[in-house]
């Protein structure tokens, strides 16, 4: 058996270990051997292409190896290998939305330059029927244009996000007048350049690598745009959103390169990416073609002023008075929660009222923190019981007989104005109704508005009260005091 065999083989083996392991990763229960048949796969499909290469380098006749691309690859590796082992072992969950923002700039990146590579290379025609020629070359042509296209707005794009996730750039959506033309512009004008770029005759003067060069410019202009123009409480869909595009970019070099693996396993990210993006638009209610366009028909809120009067403040002592005449708690996480790292502690004061006969469930919103997931990570990072935790369809309805609501770092997900204020910025978006309990607790450092930039009138109904300070301390504070 050939070394071409074996290695196309072993992709077939990975392509079926990666459709495992994103079926793994649906469950919280399965999901540490969904990323194992991920990693095994990636594994192979490594190990596989290194064979491939170095069969194309290698000189039979001579027995002589081409060091120089051997060299290059072996950089390659050594060099992509450190930086993930690097950054992995160092991030925080806080910081993973950003981390895997950054990561989809990278393929961007690489698709962008195999894309310029089989521009500058030309179309092997070796084989080829003459008849046959030119249609194949403009398919050629036509896949390094959207190719680059595809992974030029994925670069720009997902480096906004990672701006904006880590707070380096502000999170309230770019409003430029037209926006919504200049998107829909953008798109028409790729695809009246690339047209034209596929029409050439040749395709290698220096018109054409002008012409594919203001196709770049203009992908780099349109991915920085698109997400801009998507506000802060839209972020989780859009790392989804470039989750998808990373994929199609990944498939789209596939082509160019003519590598099965990298085809399937692009459209097995590109789809489950997009449908992630459209459940998660669901949950928020908001229009998929809207958002995934650049937040297209949506302009920016009115300046909110309005006094909702003030509010009131408790301490640990007394949530621990409120907590132990409760026969009912539901705890809200959010993204307050990964930042104080409470996630442990909020594990042990559900274990401590359960013991106590304290019925103990947890309600966690579909786009709570910056990633969808983040919540159900880290209380499974804590041993929290998954029986107990409930998706916001399944809680809501239980909501309204809850004793006391604990939201630990919420803001977003628990607003009322979203479902009472028909012009907040958020309006429609279906959120936990926390306010039907009979006593709410939020734990917040201040009273800031929430990532959406969306002042909260929760925090200043009659049945809510504040507990000011860092959310690790404020829980243990609560735990002394309850023993």
């Amino acid at each position: 058996m050939t070394i071409t065999a074996i290695a196309t083989a072993a992709y077939i083996v990975a392509s079926l270990l990666f459709i495992l392991s994103l079926a793994g990763l649906s469950k919280h229960e399965s999901s540490k051997s969904g990323l194992t048949y991920g990693i095994t796969g990636m594994g192979i499909a490594l190990v596989a292409t290194i064979a491939l290469v170095l069969k194309k380098v290698f000189d039979l006749d001579s027995l002589d190896l081409k060091w120089l691309p051997v060299v290059l690859m072996t950089g390659a590796i050594i060099v992509g290998a450190l930086i993930g082992f690097w950054r992995a072992r160092i991030v925080e969950m806080t910081g993973m939305p950003e981390l895997i923002a950054l990561l989809h700039s990278f393929v961007g990146l690489a698709a962008v330059l195999i894309g310029w590579n089989g521009a500058l290379e030309g179309f092997d025609t070796t084989g080829v029927n003459p008849g046959d020629v030119r249609s194949l070359t403009n398919i050629h042509e036509a896949e390094i244009a959207i190719g680059i296209f595809i992974g030029a707005v994925t670069l720009t794009g997902s480096i906004v996000a990672n701006r904006k996730l880590s707070g380096k750039m502000k999170s309230a959506p770019l409003m430029l007048p037209g926006k919504n033309f200049i998107n829909v512009g953008s798109l028409v004008l790729f695809v009246v350049l690339t047209a034209v770029y596929v029409a050439r005759d040749t395709h290698h003067d220096t018109a054409s690598l002008i012409l594919l060069g203001v196709i770049t410019a203009l992908a780099l202009f349109l991915g920085w745009h698109l997400v801009a123009s998507i506000g802060g409480g839209d972020m989780p869909v859009v790392i989804s959103m470039l989750n998808s595009y990373s994929g199609w970019a990944a498939a789209a070099s596939g082509f160019l390169l003519s590598n099965d693996l990298l085809i399937v396993t692009g459209a097995l990210v590109g789809s489950s990416g997009a449908y992630l993006s459209y459940i998660m638009c669901k949950a928020m209610n908001r229009s998929f073609i809207s958002v995934i366009a650049g937040g297209f028909g949506i302009e920016a809120g009115p300046a909110e002023d309005k006094d909702y009067g003030e509010h009131r403040e408790v301490n640990a002592e007394q949530v621990a008075e409120l907590l132990t005449g409760a026969k009912s708690v539901v705890i809200t996480p959010g993204y307050g929660m990964a930042v104080a790292q409470a996630q442990y502690g909020v594990a042990e004061l559900t274990s401590e009222l359960r013991k106590r006969g304290v019925d103990v469930r947890f309600g966690i919103h579909p786009v709570a923190g910056r990633l969808p997931g983040h919540m159900n990570v880290l209380l499974a990072e804590a041993k929290v019981p998954y029986d107990i935790v409930l998706e916001m369809d399944e809680i809501n309805d239980d909501l309204a007989d809850t004793d006391v609501v604990l939201v630990i770092g919420a803001n977003d997900t628990v607003n009322p104005a979203a479902s009472e204020d028909p012009s907040s910025p958020i309006a429609g978006m279906p959120v936990l109704t926390v306010w039907e309990a009979e006593n709410v607790i939020v734990f917040k450092r201040s009273m800031a508005a929430g990532y959406a930039g969306v002042q909260n009138p929760l925090f200043f109904r009659d049945n809510s009260a504040m507990l000011f300070g860092d959310a690790k301390d404020r829980v243990q504070d609560i735990l002394s005091a309850l023993r």
